[in-house]
Formats: structure tokens, C-alpha cells, sequence
């Protein structure tokens, strides 16, 4: 039985028809214009296109889900817009800007339905060619693992509309965080320093709120160093503490094995509650437990072919979750306990239990040029259940189109099967303008 749909959702379906037909129909007439084209070639003036300040694209999906429990299909609909500025305006001077809003159907949250995230708005200082100052909102992503970030130390609070499952969807579409950031070079290295100062910590939900209360709700520091050791081995040190909390180290490194794989390790520890006690302290519903060094850990390999096939495989270690027994028992506890959990889980992108795994295929020109394949698997030690992800992307000059399939499997309170749609398909166009 389908939804009943608001009457401007039916723009989405127009504007989707009009993009695809924006990308195919030149490429219908490309038979008969590629004749006066090669006339034409030898008179033509040779001219430089410069690339412009401004990043900006269109994007509407369509797509249905079944929810759990439920065989009825249901649709979804979904209108966003992209806009990113890069400007150089002055010598030593740079202005970085970048947001997106999505509108879709149903909400994501509550009944809202447009959804802002306000992802960079900085200003960059070149001191001197090796000293560099940023102040400003900046998204700040760290760590080398393709699934599971320890050291992406900014990840807390800034995801506000989820439009895919993809990694790396999910570090790109996020709102940053408003801090101050110096950075110095040499040639065989690099240090960091980043101070995000408290705003707020006042609730508020609305789609077009800047959301200080969740990206700069308390003090937090960051030193980064890099320093390359060989030609091979460049490893990453990190020292990260936030107001309350004590400081977190952590560590990136990748090294190439042969000519054809890649092997990552990234780790954070220090002392911390775990993330149930968390949860349950920001409710108010019991103190914080105690603080024993955790170690968090996400560690993987990567092949990659020379017809452009990338497999990954990584493990996953969360010191802040719970083990097999203790993840069974709140499953089964009372609601509140196991609600604040996935709540708290869904504010900090991490994951319940202890251990997990993932796969990530990906294909580029596979089989036709332009025509890419992606694929993933995670899936939870705990409790055995599963997230299916699959996605087929084909890239014209000034536009894309791509079709998405995902399904949560496993018990109805588990890490993965709790999700209330079971499954869904997606179909997508984007326009570059």
C-alpha cells in the first residue's frame, strides 16, 4: 500500500525525469553532430576553460522501502542541493564555504523534512609558505580505515541527514565543527593544533538550526604530527582530549605491501566510560562508571587489480562497547536502557558491541567505461547481524546517475536489524552546474 504523498514531493519525480533527460538526450544527436564536429576541429581557436570558485550540483532521488515486519511498499522521495565555494581572494588569504540541504520524504527526524547541513565556512591565513591558520566552521576528518574512524576524534554530533551508508558519504555530508587551526610544514613532515570551543549545549532539533549544540557543545583540543620515517612509513600521532574527558592518543599508519596491496592500522586509547554509561549519564538516568584505559582499533588490507577491482577487508575492535553477554542483556532490558543506547550510538557514529567486520568491493569502469560497481558488507560479531550495501554509478561529463540497494539483517533489537526499514532500492540524477 503506498504512501500518500505531499503534493511538492511530486516536483522530485518531474525534476528527476528532466535530469535524466538533461544528460541522455545529447548524447542521442552525438551521431549526427560528430561529422560537422570534425569540420569544424582544425578551425576551432584553442582556448583554456578555467575552473571555476564554485561546486554545485543537483540531486533528486526516488526510491521504495519495505519496513520491518512489514510487506507493504512504501516510497521515497528526495531533493537535495549541494553548494561548495573555494576563493583565493587575496595574497595569503582563502575563503572556503560549503552546505547542502536535503528534502525528503518521509523525514529522516520527527517531521523534518528539510534538513540543512552547514558543512564549511572558513577563512585560511598562509602566514608564511609553511605556516597556515584557519578560523572558522572546518569538517575535519582523520584516520586511514575505510569503515571504523578511532581517531576521527570530530565524528561526534556532526552527521544531521543520512542519504547513504557509504563511508564515505558519511564523512563528506556532515556538518564541521567551528574551531580555530594552525598548521606548520616541513618537508618530511607536518604538526596540527585545533581548538573547538563550547557554544551551546541547548537542544534544538529544527533542520536549519547551525547545530552548535552538537558539534561544539564542550572545550575539545586536538595536536596532530606527522612525521615520515621512510619512503614507505609516514605514521600519524594524535593527542586529543575534550572538557570532562580524559586525553585519547591515537595513531595512523598505512604501508604498501608489493605492487598491489595496501595495509592500514589506526588506534586510539585512553581512559573512558563506556559508551552505555555514556548514554545513560546524558539521561540523567545513572552516573558515569568507571574509566579504565579502552583501546579502539580498526585495522584492514587492500587489493587492488590492474582492471581497477579494490577489495577491502577490516576488523573492527571498540573498547567502548559491550561484549556478546552484556549486549544480549540490555537487548532484553527495559526500553529506556536500550532507547538511550541506540540514541547515544546514533549521536557519536559508534558501534554497540566490541567487535565487527567489514567488506568493501569496488569496480571502476567495470566492463563499460564510466560504469562503476560498489559493494559492502558490514556485519556484527555480537550479535550476527548484517548490513547489505550495493550501488552501480554512471558518470557523464556533467552529470551521474546511480541505482542503490541496502537490507538490515538480523534480530529486531540487534546492532543492524534494529533499523526500521529492512530494505530499499534508490534511484538517483545528479546535475554538475
Amino acid at each position: 500500500m503506498n504512501a500518500k504523498l505531499p503534493r511538492r514531493y511530486t516536483v522530485i519525480k518531474t525534476l528527476l525525469a528532466l535530469a535524466v533527460g538533461a544528460a541522455i538526450l545529447p548524447s542521442a544527436f552525438a551521431d549526427d553532430q560528430d561529422a560537422d564536429a570534425l569540420m569544424l576541429a582544425d578551425k576551432a581557436p584553442t582556448t583554456t576553460e578555467n575552473a571555476s570558485d564554485w561546486k554545485i550540483f543537483l540531486e533528486g532521488a526516488y526510491g521504495g522501502f519495505e519496513m520491518r515486519g512489514d510487506n507493504s511498499e512504501n516510497e521515497s522521495h528526495r531533493l537535495s542541493f549541494d553548494a561548495a565555494y573555494d576563493k583565493t581572494f587575496a595574497l595569503g588569504w582563502r575563503f572556503v564555504f560549503a552546505d547542502r540541504l536535503d528534502m525528503a520524504w518521509p523525514a529522516q527526524v520527527g517531521n523534518q523534512h528539510d534538513i540543512n547541513t552547514f558543512t564549511d565556512a572558513f577563512f585560511s591565513w598562509q602566514v608564511q609558505p609553511d605556516t597556515i591558520v584557519d578560523f572558522g566552521r572546518i569538517n575535519v576528518r582523520y584516520g586511514v580505515a575505510n569503515g571504523y574512524d578511532p581517531t576521527d576524534y570530530f565524528k561526534t554530533g556532526a552527521l544531521r541527514s543520512l542519504v547513504s551508508v557509504d563511508p564515505i558519504s558519511l564523512k563528506e555530508n556532515r556538518q564541521g565543527s567551528m574551531m580555530l587551526r594552525a598548521q606548520e610544514l616541513w618537508n618530511s613532515g607536518s604538526v596540527t593544533a585545533i581548538f573547538s570551543p563550547k557554544l551551546s549545549n541547548t537542544p534544538n532539533y529544527d533542520g536549519f538550526y547551525p547545530g552548535w549544540n552538537a558539534t561544539n557543545d564542550q572545550d575539545r583540543l586536538l595536536i596532530a604530527v606527522s612525521q615520515k620515517i621512510t619512503e614507505n612509513i609516514n605514521p600519524q600521532f594524535l593527542l586529543y582530549k575534550e572538557s570532562g574527558q580524559s586525553a585519547q592518543l591515537g595513531f595512523n599508519l598505512t604501508h604498501v605491501i608489493g605492487d598491489s596491496i595496501v595495509a592500514y592500522v589506526e588506534w586510539s586509547g585512553g581512559d573512558s566510560p563506556t559508551l552505555l554509561s555514556q548514554s545513560l549519564n546524558v539521561q540523567g538516568v545513572a552516573p558515569l562508571s568507571s574509566t579504565p584505559f579502552r583501546s579502539h582499533l580498526s585495522t584492514g588490507l587492500t587489493y587492488t587489480t590492474s582492471n581497477k577491482i579494490s577489495v577491502t577487508g577490516e576488523f573492527e575492535y571498540n573498547g567502548g562497547g559491550l561484549d556478546q553477554s552484556d549486549w544480549d542483556s540490555v537487548q532484553h532490558s527495559s526500553p529506556l536502557m536500550y532507547g538511550a543506547y541506540r540514541n547515544w550510538l546514533q549521536f557519536t557514529q559508534e558501534a554497540p558491541t566490541k567487535q565487527a567486520g567489514m567488506l568493501y568491493f569496488n569496480w571502476q569502469d567495470a566492463m563499460i567505461n564510466h560504469l562503476d560497481f560498489s559493494a559492502m558488507e558490514r556485519y556484527d560479531a555480537a550479535d550476527y547481524s548484517r548490513l547489505s550495501w550495493f550501488e552501480a554509478r554512471y558518470h557523464f561529463s556533467h552529470s551521474e546517475f546511480a541505482l542503490q540497494w541496502q537490507r538490515y539483517s538480523g534480530s529486531p533489537t540487534s546492532d543492524f536489524g534494529a533499523a526500521p526499514q529492512q530494505q530499499s532500492w534508490l534511484a538517483l540524477a545528479r546535475y554538475y552546474f
